[in-house]
C-alpha cells in the first residue's frame, strides 16, 4: 500500500491505478479506524478495482469548543489495518497540504445543513462539504463510500455532488453495530465502562420508536417516549430526535416513506448520533 502526502504524487499514483480502464473507490475517513470503516473498504473492493482511503482530521468541521485536539489519531495502526484489507493507497495529507496559505473558499449546502446536527454544530457541514469536495477533486474516484450512521452528512454529500456535477457515484453503507446495538464510532473510545454499558439505551429507544412509527403510532408521543427512555438509560440530554424524510431531511409530522428517525444525545462529554429507517 502506498502512503502519499502530497498532491502531485497523489495524481500520478491515481493515474497509474486507473490505467487500462480500472476503477477507483474512495473511502474518506478521519482515522481511528474501526470495523465500521473497514466495512466501507470492503464495499469499495466489491464495487471497484482499487480502493483509496483518506485519513485527514479536518479542522474546519470542528467548532471552537469541540474535540479537534483530542480526536484520536493512530495512523500506524490504521495503515496496518488497511494493508490487511488490500487498500491500494492511503492519502494522508497534513493541514498545510489540504488548506494551503490563503485558502478562502468553502461550500455550504444550505437547507440540508441547517437542522439537526447543523443547528447544534454551526459551520460543521460547511467544513464537511468543503473537505469532501476537495477529496473528490484530489482523488478523482469513480465511486465514494460513506457510512449511513451520519445520515444527514450522507444526504448533504449527495446533494453537493449532484449540485456541483461531480462525475461519481456515492454509496451509503449500512451502519455497523456492536452486538448490543450501539453504532460503531471513533468517539465510543471516549466512553467510560459505565457510560458504554448505559449507551445501549440509545439505539434501543430508537429501534423501538422506529417500529412504533411504522405501525402508525402518534409521532409526538412516540418521540417523547424515546427521549425519556434515552435519558432514563443514563444519557444527560438529547440534542434532537426527529422523524425526517430520508432524502430531503424535512421534518415529518406523520410517517410517510422513505423516512428516517434521526437523533443525537450526550452522555458525559461524548455526543453520539444514530438513526434508523422507518418502515
Amino acid at each position: 500500500m502506498q502512503i502519499i502526502r502530497d498532491i502531485a504524487t497523489l495524481h500520478r499514483a491515481i493515474a497509474a491505478l486507473k490505467q487500462d480502464g480500472k476503477s477507483v473507490a474512495l473511502v474518506p475517513t478521519m482515522g481511528a479506524l474501526h470495523d465500521g470503516h473497514l466495512s466501507l473498504v470492503q464495499m469499495g473492493r466489491r464495487v471497484a478495482d482499487h480502493v483509496v482511503v483518506s485519513i485527514f482530521v479536518n479542522p474546519t468541521q470542528f467548532g471552537p469548543n469541540e474535540d479537534f485536539a483530542a480526536y484520536p489519531r493512530h495512523e500506524a495502526r490504521d495503515a496496518a489495518l488497511l494493508v490487511e484489507e488490500g487498500v491500494a493507497l492511503l492519502w494522508a495529507p497534513d493541514v498545510g497540504v489540504m488548506y494551503p496559505g490563503g485558502h478562502s473558499t468553502h461550500i455550504e449546502v444550505a437547507e440540508l445543513g441547517a437542522d439537526y446536527c447543523g443547528a447544534a454544530r454551526p459551520g460543521h457541514f460547511d467544513g464537511v462539504a468543503t473537505v469532501v469536495a476537495k477529496l473528490f477533486n484530489q482523488v478523482r474516484p469513480d465511486v465514494a463510500i460513506f457510512g449511513e450512521k451520519d445520515w444527514q452528512q450522507l444526504a448533504i454529500i449527495r446533494r453537493m455532488a449532484r449540485d456541483l456535477d461531480f462525475a461519481l457515484d456515492i454509496l451509503g453503507a449500512p451502519i455497523a453495530r456492536d452486538p448490543d446495538g450501539l453504532a460503531l464510532s471513533s468517539r465510543n473510545a471516549y466512553l467510560s465502562p459505565e457510560q458504554r454499558s448505559a449507551a445501549v439505551a440509545f439505539p434501543g429507544a430508537l429501534r423501538t420508536a422506529a417500529a412504533a412509527l411504522a405501525n402508525g403510532s402518534d409521532m409526538y408521543e412516540t418521540l417523547a417516549k424515546a427521549e425519556a427512555a434515552i435519558v432514563a438509560g443514563g444519557f444527560d440530554s438529547v440534542d434532537y430526535i426527529a422523524l425526517a424524510d430520508a432524502d430531503s431531511l424535512e421534518r415529518l409530522d406523520i410517517f410517510r416513506a422513505p423516512a428516517r428517525l434521526l437523533a443525537a444525545a450526550r452522555i458525559g462529554k461524548t455526543r453520539l448520533i444514530d438513526n434508523y429507517p422507518v418502515g
